[in-house]
């Protein structure tokens, strides 16, 4: 049954993955109704963080905050769909990488590095499009989903253009496991740590915030380069993705440097462009433990 209820849905996500744009963001409007004008979903979260992230603005300036950030959520998902069968030629037009001499200078020297990034834009989209750039085969650290078909089906979608996966609790011995590989490990670095205690705690947008060290304890140990993905949206359905380098040499550097280095620069992003972070999770569920 698992393997019938597997290829059920993997062929409605597919047969809506080859749906031209146009239709998926009519799918987005009608999602977007649905979601959040009629079951509220996540409006207290949405809007208690927004409220507390920037304290300077007003009521309706957060009000029309919250609404472009919903219709981007609804982007966002049926965008994802696209990674079932969207080519690489596609990606390319609606994806465009900058500073792209950073990646050609490490694999140069054949030196792995590791990739920074937040839950900003179309991360599912922006992975798909360096699929094809031949400087480093691209590792996502992931959490396996409890459902085992989305699981699969997710596994295919982010892996079909040639992307590696690494499971969270195996990041270490697998980047050990490949250390004769050229690679390119994407940490996602605004999730809530599961113990504070363990975190690097910061100001970030307003906030008393725990970030995972997880990024920098892994990069100074293997001395990886850290280069950190800021991610614009110029316009509907479209990307652009700049790398700045956070840290050439780690090993040199303390993890409280690396860490606060990519959280300002994530800080900066979201400012700039906030209805494209993902404002529905619990970010700030955690109060800074008394001795930290």
């Amino acid at each position: 049954m698992h393997h019938i209820g597997y290829y059920l849905y993997f062929f409605v996500f597919y047969l809506i993955s080859l749906l031209p744009w146009s239709i998926l963001y009519l799918f987005s409007s009608i999602i977007h109704f649905i979601l959040f004008g009629i079951f509220k979903y996540r409006k207290k979260v949405i809007a208690d963080n927004l409220r507390n992230s920037f304290p300077e603005k007003s009521a309706k300036d957060l009000q029309k905050l919250h609404r472009k950030f919903t219709r981007y959520f609804c982007d966002l998902l049926v965008e994802t769909f696209k990674t079932m069968s969207v080519s690489p030629r596609t990606l390319q037009k609606r994806v465009k990488f900058h500073n792209l001499e950073l990646f050609e200078r490490f694999s140069a020297q054949n030196q792995s590095v590791s990739l920074a990034l937040g839950h900003l834009g179309n991360w599912e989209l922006i992975g798909a499009a360096f699929a094809p750039y031949p400087y480093f085969q691209l590792i996502v650290i992931y959490h396996p989903l409890k459902n085992k078909i989305f699981d699969r089906i997710f596994y295919h979608m982010r892996t079909r253009l040639g992307n590696g996966l690494y499971p969270m609790k195996n990041t270490m011995r697998s980047m050990l496991m490949d250390r004769n590989k050229l690679t390119a490990t994407a940490f996602i670095c605004d999730q809530t740590p599961s113990n504070p205690e363990r975190a690097y705690w910061t100001q970030f947008l307003n906030q008393e915030t725990p970030v995972f060290r997880g990024v920098a304890m892994i990069s100074r140990k293997l001395n990886y380069p850290v280069i950190y993905v800021s991610v614009q949206r110029p316009r509907r359905g479209y990307y652009e993705v700049h790398l700045k380098l956070v840290s050439d040499s780690p090993a040199q550097t303390t993890e409280d440097e690396i860490s606060e280095a990519h959280t300002r620069l994530l800080e900066e992003d979201i400012r700039r462009q906030p209805e494209i972070w993902l404002w529905t999770h619990r970010r700030w569920k955690h109060s800074r433990p008394a001795n930290i």
